[in-house]
């Protein structure tokens, strides 16, 4: 065999001749090497050696750039960002789904970047990623962590089919002020059954193995208090004593670690005057010292900029710097540890040792789930399980559990199939989009099925269904109620879809009223002096104020944001085919004047 330093001298000798033209002398050195050696397996390549000796050799065969590269992650994608790719500038991508995709990014990645280092596709899937679920305040009221398993378990299977890897979910903030808009996206008010459903979401989203092509890693957010923020307003200050926060916010994230969740997200807000992606005591003494996580720690989206609008920092990096002291391991959509880290290392204000930490625990989460091994995903595979016959299944069964009956005077309900009439008023009775609810990921309204339409497919064909919108769920006008009183005399019963649009909930959706919106009381009030029967179908991200309705109305199902199959879901619940056993996650207060109640 040919010594090797030989062909090193030769290939020295041959590159010398045009050194006039090579300034960067650790990569002209380095190339020489690969030269010489590139039939030489690296060990970080070699699915056989354990995880931690392959993140050992690669992190020893990386510069500081691309280190920092792996911090870093970008939501969409550009040219721009696909040179960074190249470059190996870019740790992790959001918001991009799609098996053809993410595969033709990812394959910029592996085959066209120095080291080959997979990038990690992350995106929300909340309650579901095109079949949608209940909300997760409506799978909370399901009390049965099995059904909410599942529901994490087929999300996962169909995001990783399209190329996903990583879901920043679940929400596992309790909430106790009603006003606040993300009420919608946790279990609601009790840490208990917070943590409950928070190992439930972990272990179904990341299954026994995260390897396994079925599954993603789950992240709990937001870490911490976030669902504490005063007077329900989004992004608000928190103040909240030790006891309460150890007894009451900590305790659902905690589950969550110790339910193998492989990452956790670093909120927006302040806890106590320290924004909590700077605060060291809640990052590393109870996250790290007294819980041992060993995943990484992503900031939400520009939490890291954002300390220089909290006034803790007087630039970017001193932003950056109080940010990985504190533990924040990636920089989500921010692009400040790119623009700082490189600077703040070289003037010794931060130890390559943090780099190298964070770094660490990036690459240990993409070896986990093989993306070294398996970077790329079957195209083909995504078109046999996405919203297939299994899942809708699933998603009806699991729409049905979350539904919680308020009120049943006189068991009007359920209803019998052979009415001569029904009438189904309101603004969300015919509405196919709102039933997504808030986050609902790549879900399309075409997929959802309608109240109106789940009780046309439940009466006998005798049945007149007659139908009328009535009014809008936001507005003054009161056009519609003629239209809707008519149909309602000329009807045995009357069915009345009620609440609020989706995008009265979730992020920055806050609201300082939680009375029904618009007129819709006003419809209820004048369909019930009629004299028919009323039953009322409420479709909300959150407890509504409701006093009249729950002193005159018959009975009232309270349905939440459902999913794709909220109408057959509420038509089983309506016509006895399914027996409502849903409780409620959270207390409905009288009026807004008793918030916080719980």
């Amino acid at each position: 065999m040919k010594n090797k330093f030989s062909e090193i001298s030769e290939l020295k000798m041959k590159f010398l001749a045009k050194s006039i033209y090579i300034y960067h002398w650790d990569d002209f050195l380095e190339e020489i090497f690969l030269e010489a050696f590139k039939g030489i397996k690296a060990i970080y390549l070699d699915p056989s050696q354990p995880i931690e000796k392959r993140i050992e050799d690669l992190l020893s065969r990386m510069n500081l750039e691309e280190k920092i590269g792996q911090m870093c992650q970008y939501s969409g994608i550009t040219g721009k960002y696909e040179r960074m790719i190249k470059e190996g500038k870019i740790g992790s991508l959001l918001n991009v789904s799609g098996a053809e995709k993410t595969n033709k990014i990812q394959r910029i990645a592996v085959e066209k970047s120095r080291l080959k280092i997979p990038l990690i596709f992350g995106l929300d899937v909340l309650h579901g990623y095109k079949t949608i679920f209940p909300i997760p305040l409506g799978l909370a009221s399901t009390w049965d962590p099995d059904a909410v398993r599942k529901a994490a378990s087929i999300a996962a299977k169909e995001a990783s089919a399209e190329g996903i890897h990583w879901t920043f979910a679940p929400m596992v903030d309790i909430a106790r002020d009603p006003r606040w808009g993300r009420i919608a996206e946790g279990a609601g008010e009790d840490p208990y059954l917070g943590s409950v459903m928070a190992r439930a979401l972990v272990e179904g989203y990341q299954g026994e193995n995260l390897a396994d092509p079925d599954t993603i890693v789950a992240c709990p957010k937001h870490y911490v208090a976030y669902g504490g923020a005063e007077g329900g307003r989004d992004y608000n200050t928190v103040d909240i004593s030790e006891r309460t926060l150890r007894e009451i916010y900590l305790p659902p994230f905690k589950e969550a670690i110790e339910a193998g969740a492989g990452t956790i997200m670093s909120a927006f807000n302040e806890l106590n005057g320290i924004p909590a992606s700077a605060n060291p005591y809640t990052l590393r003494t109870i996250l790290r010292d007294e819980w041992k996580f060993k995943g990484f720690v992503v900031s939400d989206w520009n939490a890291i900029g954002e300390l220089v609008t909290h006034g803790v920092a007087k630039d970017i990096y001193e932003a950056a710097e109080k940010a990985l002291k504190a533990g924040v391991d990636m920089d989500m959509q921010g692009d400040v540890y790119r623009r700082t880290l490189l600077k703040l290392v070289k003037e010794g204000k931060i130890p390559e040792k943090l780099i190298n930490e964070a770094v660490k625990r990036i690459l240990k989460i993409k070896f986990k789930l093989g993306l070294f091994d398996h970077p790329y995903v079957d195209a083909e595979r995504a078109k046999k399980i996405v919203k297939c016959k299994e899942h809708l299944e699933a998603a009806l069964e699991i729409a049905r559990k979350s539904i919680v009956l308020l009120k049943n005077d006189g068991n009007l309900l359920p209803l019998r199939k052979d009415l001569n009439s029904i009438a189904v008023i309101g603004p969300l009775a015919a509405d196919n989009e709102t039933p997504l609810g808030p986050w609902s990921c790549l879900g399309d309204p075409k997929d959802v099925v309608t109240v109106l339409e789940g009780i046309k497919s439940k009466v006998s064909p005798k049945t007149r269904v007659l139908y009328a919108r009535g009014c809008n769920v936001k507005g003054s006008s009161k056009r519609g109620f003629d239209k809707a009183v008519k149909v309602a005399r000329e009807s045995e019963v009357a069915v009345v879809v009620v609440g609020e649009s989706r995008d009265m909930s979730g992020e920055a959706a806050c609201r300082s009223s939680l009375d029904l919106p618009g007129v819709q009381e006003e419809l209820i009030k004048a369909v019930y002096a009629t004299g028919v029967p009323v039953i009322m179908v409420l479709m909300n991200g959150r407890p509504l104020s409701i006093s009249w309705s729950a002193e005159h109305i018959p009975a009232i199902v309270e349905a939440w944001f459902p999913g794709i199959q909220a109408g057959h879901a509420i038509a089983d619940v309506i016509f006895g085919d399914y027996n409502p056993g849903g409780k409620l996650p959270i207390t409905f207060p009288r009026t807004v004047g008793q918030v916080p109640i719980y």
